[in-house]
């Protein structure tokens, strides 16, 4: 945080990653914190047809792992946990690519905005309180200011 000059989510005290959330998703940050993040460790948020690829594979699945929604595979709102869960655990669920959490957990930005220029970058995925039926997809956002 400090080599970006962005502010730590405002879950963590005192601005430092709590132990327990050590292989759990970054949450509560914008666009622009992650944008900064990927930035500063010398990569790039993926498109929108780059994050599908990654969680869909070569034949285009509904879900990571086939086309049944499958409750025991994604941390969705069925699990009962209502929080975000380390990013290995739901190994069944992993995508043809080896991509982890692409539906449940959270939601992940994109670089690719909702329409050009206008400042609304894309969303994919689900999140822990999103229901097991359904699938990964876009979602709107609003502009986040840098």
């Amino acid at each position: 945080m400090l080599a970006t000059g962005h502010r730590p989510p405002q879950h963590w005290p005192i601005g430092r990653r709590p132990v327990s959330l050590a292989n759990h998703p970054v949450v509560w940050v914008t666009w622009h914190d992650v944008a900064a993040y990927a930035r500063w460790a010398g990569k790039v948020l993926p498109s929108a047809r780059q994050w599908e690829k990654a969680a869909r594979g070569p034949r285009g699945r509904i879900y990571p792992w086939g086309a049944e929604p499958t409750a025991a595979k994604a941390n969705t709102a069925e699990a009962g946990i209502d929080a975000t869960t380390s990013v290995a655990r739901y190994q069944s669920g992993v995508s043809p690519y080896g991509a982890f959490d692409m539906c449940g957990n959270v939601w992940e930005w994109c670089s690719t905005e909702e329409e050009p220029g206008n400042g609304r970058y894309e969303l994919k995925g689900s999140t822990f309180t999103s229901p097991s039926n359904e699938p990964p997809r876009p979602r709107a956002t609003p502009p986040t200011p840098p």
